[in-house]
């Protein structure tokens, strides 16, 4: 096939390249495709940091001077909070816009960075178009740091494309937390992964420009069910978390926007992702870090739509952000999240998933007409998979390797 001749031809012998940090560096770095018993090519690199050091790396593909585009998806690997030492990328070149084309001068560069501080993705584009993803880094002029938020990009707020035809997602560090509804919370959790949070719960227009359908407003999507979003337990494969993993259903909101930007980590987060991305770091009762009792309405009205201050949805954003810049992680609207549901329990341990069945799937955050108990950090409450109630949306998360 032309596809084997191509790449037989770009990776027939291994090519040294090497792209070198002040510190941390990368070095050694070679290239050799698996044929003929595989189209994978495999990138090999050294890492030289801080035994303490975790870093990501950016991998830059040419044709010669010509730059090439992959999609994030054609390539899986150590390629974030990657630790010193040798580490192994994979290429899937039938992922990317290059299977048809001669390379002839095929080669890499790969680059340590320090893990962004947001991604933003553009929905109208493409998987691997020009300008389809771009990184906000520590240090960017958009960032502010002041009282309780560091790193805050407060600007997400002032355009509303960020809420319509982007999507803007924020680096959550994996660590350790408290949760539950002592205050502060007991129940020690670990999450071992970094992962991505959507600033803003899914928007109606966002919804909009990856399945073609609802309407145009930076309001939350609502009226959405659980299988709407991932699949159902009776479709074929059956799409049941966790037992069938990270899979969705193709025709489902996660499958096509997977599909669409080339981003295969998007999915809903876990209960405790939720409970995690909320807090922020928090052990309060709601996310601001003073609050002791959900008699400190004042405090709540400050953060969240509830039904306190508000008679129904409200566009995203106009509440005042956690301490990550996480906006509406309590009210607007109740977010779905992967879990089954746990029956008025909260998991620790180390990244629990959950129940293996049920008949209710988790939702979290309270919304516009929850009272002030039900939006406290920990809350949430229970829904069928197919329930789709006006009250009901979710918040996208990218999940990484």
């Amino acid at each position: 096939m032309k596809t084997t001749r191509v790449l037989i031809g770009m990776m027939a012998v291994f090519m040294a390249v090497s792209a070198v940090a002040a510190d941390p560096a990368i070095t050694d770095v070679t290239v050799r495709q698996r044929w003929p018993w595989s189209r994978l090519v495999d990138i090999d690199y050294v890492l030289t940091c801080d035994a303490t050091q975790r870093v990501d790396v950016a991998l830059s593909a040419y044709n010669g001077s010509t730059a090439l585009s992959f999609p994030l998806n054609a390539l899986s690997g150590d390629l974030y909070n990657v630790s010193q030492g040798g580490k192994h990328v994979v290429l899937d070149p039938v992922k990317t816009a290059y299977t048809n084309d001669l390379l002839t001068q095929f080669r890499v560069s790969l680059t340590p960075t320090n893990p962004p501080v947001y991604m933003i993705v553009d929905l109208t584009k493409s998987a691997g178009a020009s300008n389809q993803i771009e990184y906000i880094y520590p240090g960017d002029a958009r960032l502010a740091t002041e009282g309780r938020w560091t790193n805050v990009w407060f600007g997400v707020t002032n355009d509303q494309v960020y809420a319509t035809t982007k999507l803007v997602l924020r680096r959550v560090p994996a660590g350790t937390f408290n949760r539950g509804t002592g205050v502060p919370p007991t129940i020690s959790t670990t999450l071992t992964r970094d992962f991505y949070a959507g600033v803003f719960e899914l928007t109606e227009a966002q919804w909009y420009t990856i399945m073609g359908t609802g309407g145009s407003l930076a309001a939350p999507k609502a009226g959405v069910s659980y299988n709407d979003i991932r699949g159902a337990t009776t479709n074929s494969p059956s799409i049941n978390w966790y037992t069938s993993g990270y899979t969705v259903e193709p025709a489902s909101f996660m499958g096509r926007i997977r599909e669409k930007t080339g981003i295969a980590g998007f999915d809903l987060p876990t209960d405790a992702q939720s409970e995690y991305l909320c807090r922020a770091g928090t052990t309060s009762y709601y996310y601001d870090g003073q609050s002791v009792s959900s008699t400190d309405t004042n405090i709540l009205s400050g953060l969240a739509w509830w039904f306190g201050n508000n008679a129904g949805r409200r566009l995203v954003g106009q509440k005042a952000a956690n301490n990550w810049g996480l906006y509406d992680t309590l009210g607007n609207v109740h977010e779905w999240c992967l879990n089954w549901d746990y029956g008025g329990t909260w998991d620790g341990g180390t990244d629990p998933l959950g129940l293996l069945t049920g008949s209710y799937r988790t939702l979290r955050g309270g919304c516009y007409d929850s009272s002030e108990a039900a939006c406290q950090s920990c809350a949430k409450l229970q829904a069928g998979p197919t329930g789709a109630g006006n009250n009901s949306g979710f918040r996208v998360v990218r999940i990484l390797p």
